[in-house]
This record gives structure tokens, C-alpha cells and sequence, in this order.
């Protein structure tokens, strides 16, 4: 298991942008990067910059994956056939810590790779604890019963900051959800704009 080394909403800050749209986001309160140069004068950036900018938002709204492990990503899904970021994405969309995320069994994508990992989650009936598990379209993906009456399981599912996308079929009541599909870049409901041409750009140097 991968470890998270930042404190996750020093990402917010450090992008300038409040990129999983959560209402208690110190960017809301505070839009100056943290630290204390935080403050200073923005400088332009380069190409370069913006670029990393771009793999950095990517990767951290995703848990703040390891560059080892987001780099093999990017390496898998560049020998796909078809649009290296439309694949990106489209890897990154089928990790069971996403889809746990995104059918709101837990409030943020942190939790997921938590939830996850203590054994609170079943794939096709067998629990699986590893959050980069790759899910394929039609896997069905469920709470363990014990789970499911967990306070903060159904706090989630009640949070109105975001909805389960198309591509995901979500039944609250059972606390089970489907993978329907890889889903296309402009089907996934990120909350601020991401940009995995630049990642690809930053990677195809």
C-alpha cells in the first residue's frame, strides 16, 4: 500500500484550487498556497510548470498517488491503443478506490484507500483490500454487511456536494454498486478542470 506523505488539503492549497469541491476546503477560506511563502507574488509559470501542475492535480485528487505508481499508469496507458489521456483517465476511473468513492459509500477518495484496506468491501462477492484494484465493466461492488450501517457510510451516501456519474449504478438502500463502463474523460464529474493532455506532454518530454 502506497502512503499518503502530504497532508491532503495542502494539495488544495498548493494548486489554488478546491479539486474535490468539499465544502470545508481552506482554499474557500484562504486562496494563497501554504507555508510561509504562501503569500508571495505568483511568477509566470513555464511550460514546464504548467505541466507538472497539471500531473500534480491529477495525481493528488486520486489520493495522492505515488509517482512510481501513477508514472505506470501513464506507462499502461500509453501502449493502449487510442488517445493516451482519454486512457489515463479511463485507468484511473477503474481503481475500486475511485468507484468507492464515486458511489459515495465514503466522503472522500482518502477514505476509499482506508475503507479498503480494513476489509469493508466486496468485488463480485470476494473481498478484495487492495484500493488500486482494477475493476472491470460489469464488476459488482459491495459493503460488507457488518459495514453497512457504519456512521460515516451513511453520512456519505447522504452528501449532497456530489452525485454517482452515469457510468456507475449505485443501490444505497443494499449499499452494492456497478461498474457499467470505462467512462470517457468528459463523463467524469471532476469539480474543477483537469487537464490530462498536459500530463501526457509532461511525460512525453
Amino acid at each position: 500500500m502506497s502512503k499518503r506523505l502530504t497532508t491532503k488539503y495542502k494539495i488544495d492549497r498548493r494548486m489554488g484550487e478546491n479539486i474535490w469541491g468539499r465544502p470545508k476546503s481552506p482554499v474557500n477560506r484562504r486562496e494563497y498556497g501554504p507555508g510561509e511563502h504562501g503569500q508571495r507574488r505568483k511568477s509566470k509559470i513555464s511550460d514546464f510548470g504548467i505541466q507538472l501542475r497539471a500531473k500534480q492535480k491529477l495525481k493528488g485528487y486520486y489520493g495522492n498517488i505515488s509517482e512510481k505508481q501513477f508514472r505506470k499508469i501513464y506507462a499502461e496507458a500509453s501502449r493502449i491503443k487510442g488517445d493516451t489521456s482519454e486512457n489515463l483517465i479511463g485507468l484511473l476511473e477503474c481503481r475500486l478506490d475511485a468507484i468507492v468513492y464515486r458511489s459515495k459509500f465514503v466522503a472522500t477518495v482518502f477514505a476509499a484507500r482506508q475503507f479498503i484496506n480494513h476489509g469493508h468491501i466486496k468485488v463480485n462477492g470476494q473481498k478484495v483490500d487492495i484500493p488500486s484494484y482494477r475493476c472491470k465493466p460489469g464488476d459488482q461492488i459491495e459493503v460488507r454487511e457488518k459495514s453497512k450501517t457504519l456512521a460515516f457510510v451513511l453520512e456519505a451516501v447522504q452528501l449532497a456536494e456530489r452525485d454517482v456519474p452515469e457510468y456507475i449504478t449505485a443501490d444505497h438502500n443494499k449499499m452494492t454498486s456497478s461498474f457499467v463502463s470505462i467512462p470517457a474523460f468528459a463523463d467524469v464529474p471532476y469539480p474543477v478542470m483537469m487537464e490530462p493532455n498536459l500530463v501526457v506532454e509532461f511525460y512525453s518530454r
